[in-house]
């Protein structure tokens, strides 16, 4: 017959031990700033005699390391994030490192509000397309070391996805397609990325003797999407949309206009991560997610491991990639 395994020690035993409460154990493990270094030490070496070092907060307080970091995105039904966090997982996973995940739901309060609970709890934090301000941002750096994605701010380690290539090649290629009015549908003001983008397509349309007009979304969402498309102005023949999710949603109200893509209608999307699956296809401009979560987390581990947080900035470049939601303008 088989024994049973040890029964593990708990927080009462561990007190028993060090002769405290059970509170002032829980506060060992989670606030030692509270205890006395003493009280602290004797608390850690009962748990340890125990065997109860084996607890996570136990190793943290002896290591100064918890073997944990956090990926905070704005929005995580937002597809363009999934595969940044599969692949900042995957990364994480090889170096046995556990992660934290945090939604901010567009909302930068609520993502420094993340950033400060996190911060407690892990060695290192990637913020992905941060919507906070930069004060915001060097705030949360003296918390936490931290890596962003697609947010250039000087002095911090940041990895870039630069759309802004693929955004002129998308300008160039509608004009070639004989295009001579377009529109440019605006992601989230706040948006590192969309400023990357806008810039980009108002200067290319600007050295293709171009129009160009921008209408704003509230935030990228297949539903704000078809709103946009209602506002069009008269005129345009094409349109660039933020990214795939707004695209999708141009379509899918075009369509319910009665307005064909790509015959009466060019539309180019970003982040390449629905348009193979939307019919017409998407032409789209690439983007190197997966890329930018493997080295964003590796990056910060690297720095974590040095032991100062370093100026670097990665920057990762993007290329359109035509399918078949754009064709020659409609009599051209």
């Amino acid at each position: 017959m088989k024994k049973d395994k040890a029964k593990q020690p708990n927080i009462t035993e561990v007190a028993k031990a060090a002769n405290v409460s059970r509170t002032t154990v829980s506060r060992a493990f989670n606030n030692p700033e509270l205890l006395a270094k003493e009280t602290v030490q004797r608390v850690l070496q009962a748990a340890e005699n125990l065997g109860y070092a084996s607890n996570h907060a136990a190793r943290a307080l002896r290591t100064g390391r918890f073997g944990n970091i956090a990926i905070i995105v704005p929005d995580i039904e937002n597809p363009f994030f999934p595969p940044v966090i599969r692949a900042a997982q995957s990364r994480a996973d090889a170096a046995g490192v556990c992660v934290f995940l945090g939604d901010a739901d567009e909302n930068a309060a609520r993502e420094e509000l993340l950033f400060s609970k996190f911060a407690s709890q892990v060695d290192g934090i990637v913020l992905v397309s941060s919507r906070m301000s930069q004060a915001q941002i060097l705030r949360c750096a003296s918390l936490c070391p931290l890596v962003l994605i697609n947010r250039d701010i000087k002095g911090l380690p940041r990895v870039l996805i630069d759309s802004g290539t693929g955004i002129a090649a998308a300008v160039r290629h509608l004009a070639a397609e004989g295009h001579r009015h377009i529109v440019y549908v605006n992601g989230p003001i706040n948006s590192w990325s969309n400023q990357q983008r806008s810039e980009s397509a108002r200067e290319e349309a600007h050295r293709c003797g171009i129009t160009i007009d921008t209408l704003s979304v509230p935030r990228p969402t297949y539903a704000a999407g078809k709103h946009a498309a209602t506002l069009f102005p008269q005129g345009p023949t094409a349109a660039i949309a933020f990214d795939d999710l707004v695209a999708q949603g141009l379509m899918a109200m075009l369509a319910e206009q009665k307005i064909k893509v790509p015959a009466a209608f060019s539309i180019v999307g970003c982040d390449d991560v629905l348009g193979e699956y939307l019919f017409p296809t998407l032409t789209t401009v690439s983007s190197r997610t997966a890329d930018a979560g493997k080295s964003a987390v590796d990056l910060l581990l690297n720095l974590l491991q040095e032991g100062e947080m370093r100026d670097v900035r990665y920057l990762l470049d993007t290329e359109l990639i035509l399918r078949n939601s754009t064709a020659p303008r409609a009599g051209s």
